[in-house]
């Protein structure tokens, strides 16, 4: 089978609970509405890129409950090709609970449930595919052996895009410059490059990531748009201005934007414009998927 993309990360049931607001130590606040939907950040880019056209697939683990059977069935009903999710008969499907203020600002907490149980043995025997580009996210645990196991077993020509997150940059270079090595598209944000690169100057923390043979590093920077670099050209990009309902997924969806882009032949700049369009349109509706656009919506450039 050939697909263009493969997301190899956790799958969750995402809680959110809408509040007046966050509270922070020793305060309280209320919960003014509960949804429940399908997330996990290499499946919301996924599921991005699934409606852009492109043909993908998934490489994860659930369980046998109901939160894994609403997963399993929200990927298949956006035809992400599913025949590499491995169904544990122990344990539970992952779930993050989420706290989204009325400016769309969120507090993630995460139970990752058998996403952290993926063993290396496991991914020899799923993984059938060999796509144009793997995409990367983050676990809690040790399952990112497997990844890395997964990286050893791909062919060269395979492109890797990697979004840390906040759970590699807290483990380090060390623990993910197998990772690093191997990766063509980094793609971070603000915090996540200070707490990965410990240097206080942008530019010397750029250079050290690109140190490690990365074709293109993104940070990025939220309501400020984006950077791209490639070693030759940089763009400092704005986001676009609409309004924020929930930023939950925003990043997943600039990292469609831009890995579609990149499939297609787009320029650095053009790629890097794409993610912060499917980025704003993600962010005008609750949850990470509900607003992602589809082909015929994306701008086009002359």
């Amino acid at each position: 089978m050939t697909l263009d993309v493969v997301g190899f990360g956790a799958l969750n049931l995402d809680r959110l609970y809408l509040v007046n607001r966050i509270a922070g130590p020793d305060e309280e606040a209320y919960i003014k509405e509960v949804k429940e939907i399908c997330g996990g950040s290499a499946a919301n880019t996924i599921i991005a890129l699934s409606r852009l056209g492109l043909k993908t697939g998934f490489l994860g683990k659930i369980g046998q409950d109901h939160e894994g059977e609403l997963l399993l069935q929200n990927m298949q009903q956006e035809g992400v090709e599913t025949s590499n999710i491995i169904i544990s008969r122990e344990g539970k499907s992952g779930t993050v609970q989420g706290f989204v203020d009325p400016e769309g600002e969120r507090a993630l907490y995460v139970d990752p449930g058998v996403n952290d149980e993926i063993l290396p043995i496991e991914i020899e025997k799923y993984y059938k595919w060999k796509p144009k580009l793997i995409h990367l996210t983050s676990f809690v645990g040790e399952s990112i052996e497997a990844q890395k196991t997964l990286l050893e077993m791909i062919d060269e020509t395979v492109k890797v895009s990697l979004d840390p997150g906040m759970i590699y940059a807290d483990k380090g270079l060390k623990v993910i410059e197998d990772i690093l090595y191997r990766t063509n598209i980094l793609l971070l944000n603000q915090i996540e490059l200070k707490r990965l690169v410990t240097i206080a100057d942008q530019r010397e923390k750029i250079n050290l990531l690109m140190e490690y043979e990365i074709d293109i590093l993104i940070v990025k920077k939220g309501s400020h748009g984006c950077e791209v670099y490639n070693g030759l050209e940089y763009y400092e990009l704005n986001a676009m201005e609409v309004e924020c309902c929930d930023s939950t997924g925003a990043g997943d969806a600039f990292n469609a934007g831009f890995i579609y882009g990149y499939l297609k032949g787009k320029t650095l700049k053009e790629s890097a414009t794409l993610g912060n369009f499917v980025a704003s349109c993600c962010i005008q509706g609750e949850g990470a998927i509900n607003c992602l656009p589809k082909k015929n919506q994306l701008p086009t450039f002359d």
